[in-house]
């Protein structure tokens, strides 16, 4: 299978920067798989993990990314996360509090709209929770 350049970059870091083979994307309108020679497109992203296999049938690196941006063109795929912690460097107690800072986000929406995305955000976060720990 044909590898392509990847990078996952946060406002804090470049997290990684390799060729790979295959990448999930949690994608707002839903995950999607990037492989080379992707047609182009952009998307936002939910929270959620990003999961890298450099090599096909491989244990994949796991990312989890609060939001952001993916871009696939004929270069490869970026994706600028708005937070991207690995998965192994995350604990329940740090999951535990990005879930507080939900509810508290979603107790001052103001709108319709916002709260309903706050909701969503809320939701997803303790969805994760309960997969990872």
């Amino acid at each position: 299978m044909d590898s392509f350049p990847f990078e996952l970059v946060s406002p804090e870091k470049l997290l990684i920067s390799e060729d790979v083979e295959h990448v999930v994307v949690p994608g707002s309108e839903g995950e999607f798989g990037v492989l080379a020679h992707h047609a182009p497109l952009m998307s936002t992203l939910k929270p959620g993990v990003v999961k890298v296999y450099k090599t096909d049938g491989s244990e994949p690196k796991r990312l989890f990314v609060r939001g952001g941006f993916a871009d696939v063109n004929p270069k490869g795929l970026t994706i600028l996360a708005d937070e991207a912690i690995p998965m192994e460097e995350f604990d329940a107690a740090r999951l535990d509090a990005a879930i507080k800072a939900a509810e508290e986000h979603l107790s001052e929406a103001k709108g319709e709209a916002l709260k309903r995305k706050a909701e969503l955000d809320l939701n997803q976060l303790r969805e994760l929770r309960a997969a990872a720990f």
